[in-house]
């Protein structure tokens, strides 16, 4: 008995699908060198390595048996094709790959989804060279073939992102912007343009604004008869830096100016009555409520004459007056406190009429300037933090300090690990645990120092965090979250026992089954991500989400290449579509211009299932210029195997003429009309 393949046939002495690159180099060698000598030392090595490998290949399923009988029908060859290819990359092949490719044979570096199947294709070949036969060893497990890896990838991709759009194989998530719950067209315009993943951050809104997204989404499908599905992101814990201490209650008021000094556009100010306060209708550089008497009396045109914080003389002008306040504009900068007084040009001696007061303003942000060799002092609880104080001559006298807002990690930090604040702008040092506090010297920061806020995100890569991913927000939305959404985004997935966590809570929900997706956005989690696959493969559906934002800091941004890298290919062993995620062509969606690196980046997305994009005021344009990148890139890329396709620069080289050519033949021999147009 033959190993069998996922689609139940038998193995025949050389197994191959027309179009695998293993598979044919496999014939070649096969139909070329069958009848070469005897197998030389060099070959009898080779072979001897490539068959302890498929041994071991074999011992790790048998061993697994129990664990594979858990995994869902849809993925019991996906499980078991990852598990050989585990298996296989436990050494360092590198030396095998070379013997290999100078044999002319696979070198093994294409054989993610389809393991043992490459690898006997390659034992058959050099067992004809060595004039011996091969015969595949007995076994009960089905494994995919060539064409049965790409099958089984592009089944569960359609199952978990929707059917694959037209003339592009890569799909487009989009995050969904908090103004789009209260805007139909955008939700409209994003599904037009390209989008075919509505993702929901449950980290921000609420269920209603939630609702409402969907009820736009079911209504722009309706209009444009397109899928989308919906991928609802739980928060996960998030451990982020507390309050600070109050900053002055002051307010800059300052226009815009050329490099000359020359005003350029005025400040725009909004006035609202304090006993009704409302929000400006446009964006505004300053809101100041001013007692309702005095407001009601503003017409535009008027002068508001006052003297600010720095004992400036400075002036108003009103533009413009609705019920709800009304507009000003300043032509200087100025510092605008409570109290301030606020004075039209009127003949009254009513004061309530004439001078206006400034009430209540919000307290500024006080942030921490951190800069190389200082101490901050990490709080296990949320008072606000505050700056270092120092004596006369400089001296600091008491650290700085700040609160964060999961005080439980204390107990698994450890001294000497490292931290970083605010997506690895800040990073330190633990020196030392206390009780109640820790000690952080801080180790990173730009040249100048760099200003530390609150609720800023911490990251502990070192440290073996005892977390869990659910948190008690996520189960409280998990009700809504199972009812509507398409797919479950799990944050801060880090262990097995976090996906099983959240199975069992969405079977607990009824029947509904959503699709789950695990954002690798720690170590852990990267470092966990086989046997996270492996439990998340007990569901029907289920994905992987690269969040390289975290994850940068997390395994360092020099690593961040290689690890992306590694995801992918596991990935694509266990057939499960990746999400490429976090900053691609961020900059031409929040400013409205790309980078040339977001470009590039954009284009190595093409080799995951999936790529998402984040808000932005240009992102309707980023879906444009992402859709033409994937569609363009696809014609040479799948996964990490080139597609040779017909480059036209290569047809551009003229015939090379020993005589002086004639007209005609001049003109046949032509660069120009050796470039043909593809024919449509």
């Amino acid at each position: 008995m033959k190993t069998r393949t996922a689609t139940d046939s038998p193995v025949p002495s050389i197994h191959v699908e027309s179009g695998s690159s293993a598979g044919m180099e496999a014939v070649t060698a096969h139909n070329s060198l069958h009848a070469t000598p005897p197998c030389d030392g060099n070959l009898e090595l080779i072979l001897r390595e490539l068959l302890a490998i498929r041994a071991g290949m074999v011992d790790e399923s048998a061993v697994s048996e129990a664990r594979l009988s858990r995994i869902h029908p849809n993925y019991r060859a996906s499980a078991a094709n990852l598990l050989h290819y585990l298996t296989l990359r436990q050494r360092d092949l590198r030396p095998l790959q070379l013997r290999l490719a100078e044999m002319g044979l696979s070198s093994l570096g294409r054989a993610e989804s389809h393991v043992l199947t490459t690898l006997d294709a390659v034992l058959q070949v050099l067992h004809s060279l060595a004039q011996r036969p091969y015969q595949v060893p007995p076994s009960e497990e089905t494994v995919p073939d060539f064409a049965t890896g790409q099958r089984l990838l592009d089944e569960h991709t359609d199952t978990l992102l929707g059917p694959q759009p037209l003339r592009r194989g890569t799909r487009i998530m989009v995050t969904m912007p908090s103004e789009a719950a209260n805007d139909y067209m955008l939700v409209h315009d994003l599904l037009q343009q390209g989008m075919d993943c509505m993702r929901i951050n449950c980290a921000h809104d609420d269920v209603p604004a939630w609702l409402r997204l969907i009820e736009h989404m079911k209504r722009a499908k309706k209009v444009l008869g397109r899928s989308c599905k919906i991928l609802m992101d739980l928060a996960g814990p998030k451990l982020r830096t507390g309050p600070l201490e109050r900053g002055p209650e002051v307010v800059r008021i300052h226009p815009c100016r050329d490099s000359y000094g020359r005003v350029i556009a005025h400040a725009r100010v909004w006035l609202t009555p304090a006993t009704a306060p409302q929000s400006p209708p446009a964006p505004a550089q300053a809101c100041l409520p001013v007692t309702a008497p005095w407001f009601a009396r503003l017409r535009p045109g008027e002068e508001v004459h006052l003297t600010d914080a720095r004992q400036a003389k400075r002036s108003l002008t009103i533009v413009d007056v609705t019920e709800q306040g009304c507009w000003a504009e300043a032509t200087k900068t100025t510092y605008i406190i409570p109290g301030t007084v606020l004075s039209r040009h009127s003949m009254t001696t009513d004061r309530s009429t004439r001078d206006g007061i400034v009430g209540k303003l919000p307290p500024g942000e006080n942030p921490i300037v951190l800069r190389q060799g200082d101490v901050l002092i990490l709080q296990r609880d949320i008072r606000p933090g505050r700056a270092a104080t120092c004596d006369s001559a400089g001296q600091v006298l008491t650290p700085a300090s700040i609160g964060c807002t999961i005080p439980e990690v204390f107990d698994d930090v450890r001294s000497g690990e490292s931290i970083w604040f605010d997506d690895g702008k800040i990073g330190g040092v633990v020196d030392k645990i206390e009780p109640h506090r820790a000690f952080i010297r801080i180790t990173h920061t730009r040249a100048g120092g760099d200003r530390l806020r609150s609720n800023k995100g911490i990251n502990l890569p070192e440290s073996n965090l005892r977390l869990a991913a659910l948190t008690p927000v996520d189960l409280e939305n998990l009700a809504f979250v199972a009812e509507h959404a398409d797919i479950v985004g799990l944050s801060f997935a880090n262990s097995a026992q976090d996906v099983a966590s959240l199975q069992q809570h969405l079977a607990s929900h009824g029947h509904q089954q959503p699709a789950i997706v695990l954002k690798i956005e720690t170590r852990r989690g990267f470092e966990n991500l086989p046997e996270m696959l492996l439990t998340a493969m007990r569901w029907p559906s289920c994905g992987v989400m690269i969040a390289r934002g975290d994850l940068a800091v997390e395994c360092g941004f020099e690593r961040l290449a290689e690890v992306q890298e590694e995801i992918l290919w596991i990935s694509e062993a266990a057939h499960v579509p990746v999400i490429w995620a976090t900053q691609v062509l961020e900059t031409l969606a929040k400013k409205g211009m790309p980078s040339r690196a977001e470009i590039t980046d954009a284009a190595m997305g093409q080799r995951a299932e999936c790529v998402m994009l984040n808000k932005g005021p240009h992102i309707l344009n980023a879906i444009r210029v992402l859709d033409d990148i994937l569609r363009r890139m696809q014609a040479h890329k799948a996964k990490g195997r080139a597609l040779l396709r017909e480059l036209r620069v290569a047809q551009a080289l003229p015939v090379e003429s020993c005589s002086q050519p004639n007209n005609s033949e001049s003109e046949s021999n032509s660069p120009l009309t050796l470039i043909k147009e593809p024919s449509q």
